[in-house]
């Protein structure tokens, strides 16, 4: 098994450059999943409130045998969750469903673009339970630079993450500037691209994985493109979240026995369109995902 490279995020607390993301993983076979990745050394599990298998993602870890605290267990709250009171009890649900204590690293899942006021106000609650000492980190998801820049008007903690899409066809490299420049952890996901595709947003549909360039560096390894997209990944210093419930990709996801030469990386850096494939933060969330209820622990 390959040693992933650990990360240290701006308040100190570490975790695996490499976790396992579980969206949408079925909740029944989400525990199996999570079971095989940490007993083949992953030690980040990724899940979300709105993912609904928060409580399976639990069931794995315990399964495991591994110690809970090797483990980096992080969740999202839910947009229909947002505001402080809200976001309190979310966290309750999270930690309930997960089976843990303290959550290591925990998440705004969306900006809510038309909502921001109430997007500050889950923000703010984050910090409470981080100063209660109820979670070990917190952060975004999907956050652009005007987001973050609106929260740093009103909030006390930089955020330790932004998880967003990020991939060889969109890379954000502006995005990951102000990232470096504040301390903000840059968390991809979707990592190897064209894997899960957005009804209704992104109109370029192709996979990274059947990119001529790609697997040309691909064969040069003796490896696969995902494998060589998470090393690029690594590489470069960033957090790369691959979802997988088959076994045998799980195991290959961490088995990077490669380094790519400076060139690869430029190459691959090339392959940037600009175009996302997944939901663009800025555009109105439709009413149905903005009332989604979140189930009770």
């Amino acid at each position: 098994m390959t040693e992933i490279p650990t990360l240290t995020l701006n308040n100190g607390v570490t975790l695996p450059a490499l976790g396992l993301g579980v969206y949408q993983s079925a909740p029944e076979e989400t525990s199996a999943a999570v079971e095989t990745a940490l007993r083949a050394g992953y030690r980040h599990l990724d899940t979300a409130a709105a993912y609904g298998n928060e409580r399976e993602v639990g069931q794995g870890i315990v399964a495991s045998g591994v110690p809970r605290e090797e483990i980096v267990v992080e969740t999202k709250i839910w947009v229909s969750d947002y505001g402080r009171e809200r976001t309190l009890h979310a966290v309750d649900k999270a930690t309930a469903k997960l089976g843990v204590d303290v959550i290591d690293l925990l998440i705004l899942h969306q900006p809510l673009a038309d909502h921001f006021d109430r997007t500050i106000e889950a923000y703010l609650a984050l910090e409470e339970v981080y100063a209660a000492g109820r979670v070990r980190a917190i952060g975004v998801s999907n956050f652009t630079v005007t987001h973050l820049d609106r929260l740093a008007e009103r909030s006390t903690v930089v955020p330790a993450v932004n998880q967003v899409e990020l991939h060889p066809y969109f890379r954000q490299p502006e995005l990951q500037a102000v990232h470096a420049e504040r301390g903000i952890l840059t968390q991809a996901w979707s990592p190897i691209g064209g894997i899960t595709f957005y009804p209704g947003w992104g109109e370029d549909r192709r996979s990274v994985l059947d990119d001529p360039e790609l697997t040309g560096i691909t064969a040069s390894h003796g490896v696969s493109p995902a494998q060589v997209m998470l090393q690029w990944h690594l590489q470069q210093g960033r957090s790369a979240i691959p979802k997988s419930t088959n076994p045998d990709r799980i195991r290959q996801n961490i088995d990077l026995h490669l380094t790519l030469s400076a060139d690869e990386l430029a190459r691959i850096d090339g392959l940037d369109t600009g175009r996302r494939t997944g939901p663009d933060p800025d555009r109105h969330m439709p009413p149905e995902m903005l009332d989604r209820v979140i189930p009770e622990a």
